[in-house]
């Protein structure tokens, strides 16, 4: 009788756009000699246009798929830190994708700390609206019991730097992969 398969030693960022995860992201991924991979990333480079020209073009439904593609081209991942776009689980067949990849961990900083971040950014297709705060509250009132039901661990970050976050976070990674039921 052979063994169960062990779990990927994978860690997936998930969170609100300007959260942190590619910062954070990177930095994590060097404390843990871990590769760094961002989905938004990879889906640019496949489409060879930049994520404000694929929604322009494709819409967010465009996107979205693009996204899952770049999730499903994952699935073999190990020792990765991966960055995901804020919208990754609007998609319900992703969930479980995330969770089986790897430590799905949700950076979930306050909502001023994100529309501050979020603010200083003119890339964010989802935010050119009349009025960015009020999309931004809409939208985490319907993220975030997606975020939560998607993660293992939750983390507020905003109250330390990147260095600090990507260390703290590390440990909870080891303690993660190093027990029995990792």
């Amino acid at each position: 009788m052979s063994s169960p398969e062990p779990p990927p030693l994978n860690v997936i960022l998930i969170g609100f756009m300007g959260c942190g995860k590619t910062t954070v992201g990177s930095l994590l991924a060097r404390q843990l000699g871990f590769q760094f991979i961002d989905t938004d990333h990879l889906v640019a480079q496949s489409a060879q246009l930049s994520i404000p020209r694929i929604f322009e073009t494709e819409g967010e439904s465009g996107f979205r798929a693009r996204e899952s593609a770049a999730l499903d081209s994952l699935a073999s991942t190990q020792h990765a830190v991966i960055a995901t776009g804020g919208g990754i689980v609007t998609v319900p067949a992703n969930v479980p994708k995330l969770r089986a990849i790897g430590l799905v961990i949700w950076l979930n900083p306050p909502e001023a700390t994100l529309f501050s971040r979020i603010q200083r950014n003119q890339d964010r297709p989802l935010m050119r609206t009349p009025n960015p705060r009020q999309t931004l509250t809409d939208l985490l009132a319907l993220r975030r019991p997606l975020y939560a039901a998607a993660a293992h661990l939750d983390f507020d970050v905003s109250d330390v730097n990147p260095d600090e976050a990507a260390y703290g976070l590390a440990e909870s990674v080891r303690v993660h992969f190093s027990s029995p039921q990792a």
